[in-house]
């Protein structure tokens, strides 16, 4: 099966740049892209300085709907926004202040690969950190999803008035260019030895090597039956997890609450937007109702999520009903798209006039 390769380097323009992210990528970039992806052949997608979140955000779930294999190079700095002090990728027009508006949150690249079958995602991560968010890390890992392959460093900001190097990224590069690719994790090794021999990586480095699910994981149960077309297996076994985890921690759990969520992606694949959204909306009233903020990370997703399964109902019966429930959560969650609440209550009046 062919695989698919996001290249992604980013970086702030003008003084608040900490990487020249981008200096990487024509290296990476002549590299095959069969190598790229360690598969036979494959397609390479390439954003150099993306501007706006959103753009890169297509590009991000375009290449998590490819079937096959996906391997992710990132290289760029990372940032807090000041209103949640949760990690984005700063972009072109990042600055500190507009990091929640200008930068992509990571809890994005999470969120959109977090869909994908276990073990069939790798991300290489090339991260350099601001000062207040080298200091977040020191309490906080970077959660790039559990069925994720995760490998790299984040380095600590680097002297004033300096712009440092991808050199982890570069090396990988180097490494590929012979034509072939080892395994993830001894091209990680490999990748790190020769950044540290060049000078481009030290000890302060904060080493990032995650190898994915282990053999008999639910999630990967899961996957392995909604690859084969079994989607009522993978429901069953959704539902049963949803269960244990509502007995054992409650309902409202985050334990219960993140079965949910799979059993709201299921029938997305399943291609049934009527009970993939009504799940997704019953997950945010049930995080809202815990107490959490409406511009909490995963009140967001939900929202999000059950406006865009919302968009895909084809009967105006459940459109309308569901929309209603919609619109009154988009009222307390408005997301980051600016009329959001608008295209709900623009679509419900055209709905009210048919039959």
């Amino acid at each position: 099966m062919p695989g698919t390769v996001l290249l992604l380097a980013a970086s702030p323009v003008g003084k608040g740049c900490l990487v020249d992210a981008a200096s990487v990528l024509p290296v990476l970039a002549a590299v095959p892209p069969a190598v790229l992806a360690g598969t036979d052949t494959a397609n390479v997608v390439e954003l150099a300085d993306p501007l706006e979140p959103q753009a890169v955000l297509t590009r991000l779930r375009a290449a998590a709907a490819a079937p096959g294999p996906l391997t992710v190079y990132v290289t760029g700095q990372l940032q807090l926004d000041r209103r949640q002090r949760l990690p984005h990728l700063a972009l072109a027009r990042t600055t500190p202040a507009t990091v929640r508006y200008t930068a992509l949150p990571w809890h994005w690249i999470r969120e959109e690969l977090r869909l994908r079958p276990a073990g069939a995602t790798t991300l290489l991560l090339d991260l350099h950190a601001d000062r207040e968010t080298w200091q977040w890390l020191r309490g906080n890992p970077l959660d790039s999803g559990r069925n994720n392959t995760v490998h790299g460093r984040i380095a600590p900001p680097p002297p004033r008035r300096t712009v440092a190097e991808p050199a982890y990224m570069r090396a990988i590069a180097t490494i590929l260019r012979s034509g072939h690719r080892p395994p993830p994790d001894q091209l990680h090794q490999q990748a790190l030895a020769r950044a540290a021999a060049e000078g481009g990586a030290t000890a302060a480095d904060l080493v990032l090597s995650a190898p994915g699910p282990l053999p008999g994981d639910p999630h990967a149960v899961i996957a392995d039956a909604v690859r084969s077309g079994r989607h009522a297996d993978a429901e069953a076994l959704a539902a049963h997890h949803e269960r244990a985890a509502a007995q054992a921690y409650g309902p409202a759990s985050e334990d219960a609450l993140h079965w949910t969520e799979v059993r709201a992606d299921l029938a997305m694949f399943a291609g049934d937007p009527v009970r993939s959204c009504r799940a997704w909306l019953a997950v945010a009233t049930a995080r809202l109702n815990a107490g959490q903020a409406p511009d909490a990370p995963a009140v967001e997703a939900a929202v999000d999520r059950a406006h865009h399964q919302w968009g895909r109902i084809g009967e105006a019966g459940p459109a309308r009903e569901l929309g209603a429930a919609l619109a009154a959560l988009r009222g307390r969650v408005p997301g980051r798209r600016e009329g959001a609440l608008d295209h709900v209550q623009r679509k419900l009046r055209r709905l009210q006039t048919q039959a």
